[in-house]
């Protein structure tokens, strides 16, 4: 958007919208203000024209990504497959493939998503800052795709006296206002800073998903 602005200082050039798009749509948007902040840059237009626009004209400008109807069927895991009783109709049964004694009938079941495995993360709460100075840290369990505010949770609830923390809500997600007592302040200019590997977090705590292995670290920072 900025450079949307600035255009006079370049030299004039097409709007070149495919490569916008294909850099700005690898990100994965979640929250609908980043949603909202960048689709007028991506058109190239603002909200104004949105009541001229042909949305059938231009259903098929853009890629979409093609997402599986149905789960995947196998049976990788499991010895036996679910057994559908009498009376179920051929097609739920997907043709009764593997009958078994009873009028029963074996079908493959379904295989289990990753998303189901668990994973583990290590989370410190660092203030060298303010007041009484502390570092503490843990690891906790927590389904994979899991997102930082879920890791916070659980941390918070096997050690709410260490770990404990609040938010508020903004409309760009949850906002971490507050750990283990401490708040960040305007007037002192302080707040509490994400990182990994000793870099800054580019997502709030609402949208990250930590990975296995990962160590998150919450340091209250100044800016």
């Amino acid at each position: 958007q900025a450079l949307e602005a600035t255009r006079k200082f370049y030299a004039p050039r097409k709007w070149d919208c495919a490569q916008a798009f294909s850099v700005v749509y690898a990100h994965d948007y979640q929250q609908p203000m980043a949603m909202a902040q960048v689709l007028p840059a991506l058109v190239g237009r603002s909200y104004l024209d949105v009541a001229g626009l042909d949305c059938a004209a231009t259903q098929d400008m853009y890629p979409r990504q093609q997402l599986p109807l149905f789960p995947k069927l196998g049976t990788h895991g499991v010895s036996r497959g679910m057994l559908i009783p009498p009376g179920v109709p051929q097609t739920l049964q997907g043709g009764c493939s593997h009958p078994v004694p009873g009028g029963l009938c074996q079908v493959p079941t379904l295989l289990l998503s990753p998303c189901t495995a668990s994973i583990q993360v290590y989370y410190s709460i660092i203030n060298k800052l303010q007041g009484k100075h502390f570092n503490y840290s843990t690891k906790v369990t927590v389904p994979r795709g899991s997102t930082l505010l879920r890791v916070m949770e659980v941390a918070a609830e096997e050690n709410p006296q260490t770990f404990s923390f609040q938010t508020e809500q903004t409309s760009w997600g949850p906002y971490v206002t507050s750990i283990h007592g401490l708040a960040g302040s305007t007037d002192d200019r302080t707040y509490w800073q994400f990182l990994s590997a000793g870099n800054a977090l580019e997502e709030g705590v609402g949208t990250y998903k930590p990975q296995d292995g990962e160590h998150i670290q919450a340091v209250f920072s100044t800016y």
